[in-house]
């Protein structure tokens, strides 16, 4: 199904595709959670409806931030891989939550302040390093 695109601004397309609710969601629970699979998923802490989650799955793999396949030794359990796509998102990622930490701290004083978070504070570019190093992997061992 082709994307529909409010107009030609590189943001606000980029938004049309990323802007909804659950899109990072998801690539953040594949790269700094371990997410791969549909059990995963709705296991995780912020409870996406499984209707939605299979909405949402599809279109990443339609738009080649992800790639669905299976285990080599399981072809029963479908595997959700982040692509290279997927992966140059990581900068956005770690955007996002350098703002959250400094800006909603004050509202919301429950944000994860761990050793990932003190990365992040002091080295943005080796805390998303970190993570792509981490994933990169992950797929070497899965692939």
């Amino acid at each position: 199904m082709p994307q529909e695109f409010r107009c030609d601004c590189p943001f606000t397309s980029a938004l049309d595709i990323l802007g909804d609710k659950w899109m990072l969601v998801i690539v953040k629970q594949m790269l700094l959670e371990g997410k791969e699979t549909f059990k995963d998923f709705t296991e995780s802490d912020e409870a996406i409806a499984t209707n939605i989650l299979s909405t949402k799955l599809k279109l990443l793999e339609e738009l080649g931030i992800i790639v669905k396949t299976q285990r080599p030794n399981n072809k029963k359990t479908n595997l959700y891989l982040l692509t290279d796509k997927g992966l140059a998102l990581t900068p956005i990622l770690v955007e996002l939550a350098t703002w959250s930490d400094k800006y909603l701290r004050d509202i919301h004083p429950t944000i994860v302040n761990g050793e990932g978070v003190q990365l992040l504070r002091h080295d943005k570019s080796a805390f998303a390093g970190m993570m792509l190093h981490k994933y990169r992997e992950k797929l070497d061992k899965v692939m």
